[in-house]
């Protein structure tokens, strides 16, 4: 019996010892820790891979603390095995501190029971996606977007048989060799592709045809091609979808058969926004009896049907940004199918089209939350019925004709309103003093309607305003202090192009958001800068009355600062030498102040910019080579200072994107360097006023842009981010560039226009040499200045290719010879200067070179010729047999014998001849036959003498 319990008691502790190694124990706190050993070491091994700035992983270790790995953070365990089954490490913000970097181990291939794994929103810099995932064949989940991956799709994803939720979007990530791996996904009901580069498979819709689970799809900004017709034929589509979004691709109506076999009574979702569909939208599309949201930005539709007013399900309707044409009323009627009550639209995007009429009763749409009407061509008042809208959130009316009064009625019911964009129109705004709205607003935008001339007490209650824009509003008051207590959650603040008077606070302080952009441009502020929010991503004060000097930008720390305007107001001093902090600075304008001294180290710093202007300042010194690190630069006006040294060859050799490039009324010296010709791009090059010698360069004409006649775009622009308020959200933007320029006899800030003016100035320099003949191959000059100088020989007859010269001056140098008939031919001329020169011979005759007053050839004692009063000796001659009618035209000295007397003559002759004869040619036919071969003579002369002199009249009156 004791041999028994002895071999009962073995057993027992044999299952203790195999009890204690499945289950381990913490010594000193008696918890159970799950997490297997060798788990556990796999993961700490991939954390060693990894570089983990912020600790994100610091609960991982091999200390007894932290030795259950199904306690550390992102991991997840079976409650039953203790296997991993689950890695969650997405970066919980989009601070780069936040995310996780470095290299993915293989270890986690001894994670075989894991069945979800997301690494999104971290920084793997570009590595590639291991093959290795493909081998975690448990796997339902992954989820791998916006970490920074790249390179190709690795076709192993496709052995993850069990695979239910495929996420790779935002990496930068493409397709290579075929998508088959992707039909071997049957289990997928979720795959999310977007911005994977998938340009080369033309067959992705036979691919998607195999997955039959599938319900969410997207490959928005997949560089889709087009679908071709054949090869929808014989598929068999998945009747599972609900959500489509295929939207940023290059997709055209054949698209539109695949969408109507797929998509059953289940689709909720529609997205093909920015693709290229044009005309209407096809029939079939109303039989969607559950569509809620479709979504057509962005395309080239012409037509909205009317059986959209029939999809009782629709709730969002987005068709901004197309062709749409019509009324604005019949649009209405056709998305409510001529009903004026049940319609359950949440959403109606119309902006940006080309619709026209007013704006018709919306009471039809109770539901309405979002009504975008901006920028197309509607007329009228604003209907009173939007008042009747109670759940409206988004009113967008901007950039319209829209006119009339608007009091504080229309808002008496819009409780729920929190966007209000009435920009462009011809509004008036006119609230009582003391009116509280009441909505809370978050987005304000009335530029350009009259609210003025008091500043608006109403903001005073909008303390949720993030962007607010009143310029242009007529306000001519000082801004009260309540206002600048409002504006800690601003990121967009606009109050430019009014009449608003005063000083500035501290706003150190204030816009606690995230890169504010702040513009109060064209106003009447005065007094010295204040110290500004130190995150600060765009600043525009100019146009001011601003004193003192700019040392305030050195308390802004942060490198968000992309846009600095500071332009035409009373700046001095030195430049402040902490530019090492702007890296991202794009825009710099500090024009038309009193700045001096050099042009300080630091601005080496400023790699992002793509546009500076220092115009007419009074700094000094040479131009440092730092700014040969501006590779991004398009505009580069330094003109009107007191800078000095030789033109410097790195402008050429290192600013390779320069379109405007002004040197004028400096000190600078020496020859033009050749290395200037590599500025293909240039399309305004002004070096004038200044001590430049030598020729110029016969390599001008490899100015690309100038031997083009006509310019793709009205302005010349460069690009920059705006920060819209959400950590990491910036939009791109575009700047107009603008330059101040000599333009006959003026000088004029361009703008709008920039991007058609293509000019040369190399006046007032003491340039010599010939002006030579390869610049005429630019024949998309609009002007050409090369006065005093010291240029010489004859002007090329090629001067006539130069067809779209507007303004030509090559006066006070030293050209001899003649001057070329093919100016005549130029017909778009309407400023030239060739006076003070050594020109000789006879003006060609041409009614263009004869519309000039004398003064444009003064100063040329050898030149004759109308318009000049001296008149050359062949003019007194005889007509020269063979030249055209129009140069040979007789003066009126010439046939002094035809007079007044000689006509009453000649005429009262005429008549007593003809009695006399006339009797006689009635009686005698062969006389009469002869009489009259002889006056058709006489009426031909006639005829020929009238014409002549005419001529001479009309010309007479013209002199």
């Amino acid at each position: 019996m004791s041999s028994k319990w002895f071999l009962l008691l073995q057993y027992v502790a044999l299952f203790s010892v195999i009890l204690f190694q499945l289950e381990p124990r913490v010594a000193n706190s008696g918890n159970i820790i799950r997490c297997l050993n060798e788990e556990r070491e796999a993961l700490l091994a991939f954390k060693q891979g990894l570089i983990d700035e912020s600790g994100i992983l610091s609960s991982w270790g091999r200390e007894d603390e932290k030795r259950d790995c199904c306690k550390w953070r992102g991991v997840q365990c079976s409650s039953k095995t203790g296997h991993v089954l689950g890695l969650d490490l997405r970066a919980l913000s989009d601070s780069p501190v936040d995310a996780l970097k470095g290299t993915i181990n293989p270890s986690l291939l001894k994670l075989q029971h894991l069945t979800y794994l997301d690494l999104s929103w971290n920084n793997f810099s570009g590595s590639p996606i291991p093959e290795f995932i493909g081998s975690l064949g448990k796997l339902s989940e992954l989820v791998l977007s916006s970490a920074q991956f790249a390179g190709p799709i690795p076709h192993q994803l496709g052995n993850l048989s069990r695979l239910q939720l495929l996420d790779l979007r935002f990496n930068n990530l493409f397709g290579s060799g075929n998508l088959d791996w992707l039909s071997q996904l049957s289990s997928l009901s979720y795959l999310d592709l977007s911005d994977c580069k998938l340009s080369k498979f033309s067959n992705w819709v036979q691919v998607l045809s195999n997955l039959r689970s599938l319900t969410t799809l997207y490959l928005d900004y997949c560089d889709l091609p087009p679908i071709s017709t054949p090869s929808l034929l014989h598929l068999n589509y998945s009747k599972s979808l609900e959500f489509i979004d295929l939207s940023n691709n290059y997709l055209t109506n054949s698209i539109y058969p695949w969408l109507l076999n797929v998509s059953s009574n289940l689709v909720d979702h529609i997205d093909l926004g920015s693709n290229q569909l044009h005309g209407s939208i096809p029939l079939a599309f109303g039989h969607m009896a559950s569509l809620r949201h479709l979504d057509l930005l962005s395309n080239q539709l012409t037509e909205v049907p009317k059986f959209l007013g029939n999809m009782s399900s629709l709730k969002r309707l987005v068709f901004s940004y197309n062709e749409l044409r019509g009324e604005l009323s019949e649009f209405i009627q056709n998305v409510s199918s001529g009903s004026t009550k049940n319609s359950s639209l949440e959403w109606l995007y119309l902006a940006f089209n080309e619709i026209t009429g007013t704006i018709p009763d919306l009471g039809g749409f109770p539901s309405l939350q979002i009504l975008s009407l901006e920028n197309n061509r509607l007329t009228g008042t604003i209907s009173k019925s939007i008042g009747q809208l109670s759940k409206l959130e988004l009113l967008l009316l901007s950039g319209n004709s829209l006119r009339g009064v608007i009091s504080e009625a229309l808002f008496s019911n819009l409780s729920s309103l929190d966007t209000l964009q009435l920009s462009d129109n011809s509004l008036t705004l006119k609230f009582s003093h003391d009116w509280t709205p009441p909505f809370q607003l978050f987005n304000i935008f009335l530029g350009s309607c009259k609210i003025g001339p008091r500043f608006p007490k109403w903001l005073q209650s909008q303390n949720q305003t993030v962007a607010l824009d009143v310029s242009n509003a007529g306000i001519s008051d000082i801004v009260p202090d309540w206002f600048w207590d409002l504006t800690n959650q601003l990121y967009y603040l606009n109050l430019s192009n009014n009449e608003m008077k005063g000083k500035l606070p501290d706003l150190s302080r204030k816009f606690d958001s995230y890169g504010p952009g702040i513009d109060v441009s064209s106003n009447q502020f005065d007094g010295p800068i204040p110290l500004l929010p130190p995150n600060v991503s765009s600043l525009n004060l100019s146009k001011n009355k601003f004193s003192g000097s700019i040392s305030f930008l050195c308390s802004i720390s942060s490198h968000l600062l992309t846009y600095l305007d500071l332009s035409n107001n009373l700046l001095s001093g030195r430049l402040p030498d902490c530019w090492f902090q702007f890296d991202s600075l794009a825009i710099l304008n500090l024009a038309n102040n009193s700045f001096f001294g050099e042009i300080p180290d630091s601005m080496s710093f400023l790699r992002s910019i793509g546009s500076l202007s220092l115009y007419n300042n009074s700094l000094s010194g040479g131009l440092p080579s730092f700014f040969m690190n501006g590779s991004q630069l398009t505009l580069m006006d330094l003109g009107k200072n007191g800078l000095s040294g030789e033109i410097p060859t790195w402008i050429g050799e290192s600013l390779p994107n320069l379109v405007v490039l002004s040197l004028r009324s400096n000190k600078f010296h020496g020859n033009i360097p050749f290395q200037l010709c590599h500025l293909s791009h240039i399309q305004i090059l002004d070096l004038s006023f200044n001590n430049i010698s030598g020729i110029i360069p016969k390599c001008f004409h490899n100015f690309t842009a100038m031997t083009q006649e006509k310019s793709s775009n009205l302005s010349i622009i460069s690009n920059y981010y705006y920060n819209l308020g959400l950590r990491g959200m910036l939009m791109p933007l575009i700047y107009f560039d603008k330059t101040t320029l000599t333009w006959k006899g003026g000088q004029y800030e361009y703008k709008s226009i920039l991007g058609v003016v293509k000019i040369i100035d190399l006046s007032s320099n003491k340039l010599g040499g010939e002006l030579p003949e390869e610049i005429m191959d630019l024949v998309g000059l609009v002007a050409l200045n090369l006065s005093n100088n010291n240029l010489t020989g004859q002007i090329t007859p090629k001067i006539g290719q130069l067809k779209s010269l507007d303004f030509l001056d090559l006066s006070r140098n030293h050209f001899f010879g003649g001057i070329p008939s093919s100016l005549s031919q130029l017909s778009l001329l309407s400023v030239m200067d060739l006076s003070y020169n050594n020109l000789s011979g006879k003006i060609p005759k041409g009614t263009q070179l004869q519309s000039f007053g004398a003064s444009t050839y003064a100063g040329n004692s050898e030149l004759c010729g109308l318009p000049l009063p001296n008149k050359c000796p062949d003019e007194e001659s005889a007509l020269s047999p063979g030249r055209d009618d129009a140069y040979n035209t007789p003066d009126e000295d010439d046939d002094q014998f035809i007079t007044v007397g000689f006509y009453l003559s000649m005429i009262l002759g005429f008549f007593v001849g003809f009695w006399g004869v006339c009797g006689t040619l009635l009686v005698k036919s062969s006389w009469r036959h002869g009489y009259y071969n002889f006056l058709t003579g006489v009426k031909d002369w006639l005829y020929v003498k009238a014409v002549v002199n005419i001529a001479k009249l009309q010309r007479r009156v013209r002199n």
